[in-house]
């Protein structure tokens, strides 16, 4: 009798069991890297970006085909144009694997809540994949363009990103997740990395474009586009985005180039940066600190300059030029943009949140003339393995 139990207890747990009802072979998906959505008459235009199996496999030799294959339907609708995708692709389009989602500058310009509504909301695409927005250029010219050293195209996008970020400083990685919190923030500001063509884009399709030494057409990265609510109204340079990046404790590595005492140029490599804000009311007016600690290092010396004897010289000169940088680039973004992309608003929120609520109908009109105190401090630690300069002059 008891083992007539168990039996039965161990078939009636087989129905509670989930099995592969919605199964898809890897041979019956075409795997999407890369979406690319661009604004078109009345419609939408989305492009995706889908991976040749047999073109990128390590274990079978190349026939000569693209590794990548770029498919664009249109549609009334960003959803519309995706379903109608599967009368043009082979396979059903799969977007579990999806790494970057690029946003044309015409549509980024008029407005791109419905596109991060349907990814967002989409059971099948996970939502830490980047976004990205094309200047001067569309969406579906940018997925276009093939690229050296990585085979698929949205591998190098998303390379170029991490490894400008970490090393120079000038973008920032935003995932889906990141762009939607920021957008439903105080302020409803935010900036987002911006891509573009350099070269002739018809030649970027042609595979010779990677059959090259010199590659004729390239994706690079420009600096950080600025968003009031879900639409671009302007664009930070390369300098002012890695200034946004130092106030918004992002900079991972960078390097400065100072003048030495005399002549000639000292490049230097910080390793670390440290920004810290912090927010007041003096008699109900609102002011921001901003603190910013660095450690650098000394890269390349160009001049004739006795390291040991000019710590603080160099310390000095390289806080003076962040911090002029800095003050630049917080004019534009509070006078010609007059957005808080930086988060002003969160930290006097936090700061008194009784202070804020008198202020924060009026906040837009307010934010262009908040005082905004920097302070700069740089601790030089490596001198490399020479104290001195090679150079040396009469």
């Amino acid at each position: 009798m008891k083992k007539f139990l168990i039996l039965f207890l161990l078939i009636s747990l087989s129905f509670l069991l989930s099995s592969c009802w919605g199964k898809r072979e890897l041979n019956e998906l075409a795997i999407v890297v890369a979406v690319g959505v661009d604004k078109i008459d009345d419609g939408y235009e989305v492009s995706v970006q889908i991976v040749n199996p047999s073109e990128v496999s390590s274990t079978k030799p190349s026939s000569g085909q693209s590794p990548v294959i770029t498919y664009s339907a249109k549609g009334a609708s960003v959803f519309e144009a995706v379903r109608k995708m599967t009368t043009i692709t082979p396979r059903k389009a799969y977007f579990a694997h999806l790494q970057v989602l690029v946003i044309g500058e015409t549509l980024a310009t008029e407005g791109i809540n419905q596109t991060l509504d349907l990814l967002s909301r989409d059971q099948e695409i996970r939502n830490n994949f980047d976004v990205i927005v094309s200047h001067q250029a569309s969406a579906k010219d940018v997925l276009n363009v093939l690229t050296a050293i990585e085979k698929i195209p949205a591998n190098k996008i998303i390379s170029s990103l991490s490894g400008s970020e970490k090393a120079w400083g000038s973008t920032l990685s935003v995932t889906v997740d990141d762009l939607t919190n920021a957008l439903n923030r105080i302020g409803k500001s935010t900036v987002l990395p911006a891509i573009e063509i350099q070269g002739d884009k018809q030649l970027g399709i042609d595979k010779t474009n990677v059959e090259r030494i010199k590659t004729p057409v390239i994706l690079k990265y420009v600096g950080l586009v600025v968003l009031k609510q879900d639409k671009i109204i302007g664009l930070l340079t390369e300098e002012e985005s890695r200034s946004f990046n130092f106030l918004n404790n992002k900079i991972k590595s960078t390097v400065e180039i100072i003048s030495c005492p005399k002549e000639g140029k000292l490049t230097t490599e910080i390793t670390k940066s440290t920004a810290k804000m912090t927010g007041k009311f003096d008699n109900g007016t609102p002011k921001i600190e901003i603190g910013i600690t660095i450690d650098q290092n000394v890269g390349e010396v160009r001049c004739n300059i006795n390291l040991n004897n000019n710590i603080e010289y160099i310390n000095k000169k390289t806080a003076e030029l962040i911090k002029a940088r800095i003050e630049q680039t917080l004019k534009t973004i509070q006078k010609s943009y007059q957005l808080d992309i930086l988060g002003f608003g969160e930290v006097l929120y936090r700061e008194d949140h009784k202070a804020w609520k008198k202020i924060k109908d009026e906040w837009p009109t307010i934010f262009p003339d908040i005082a905004v105190n920097v302070d700069v401090k740089v601790n030089t630690s490596g001198l490399g393995t020479m104290s001195n300069s090679l150079l040396k002059h009469d």
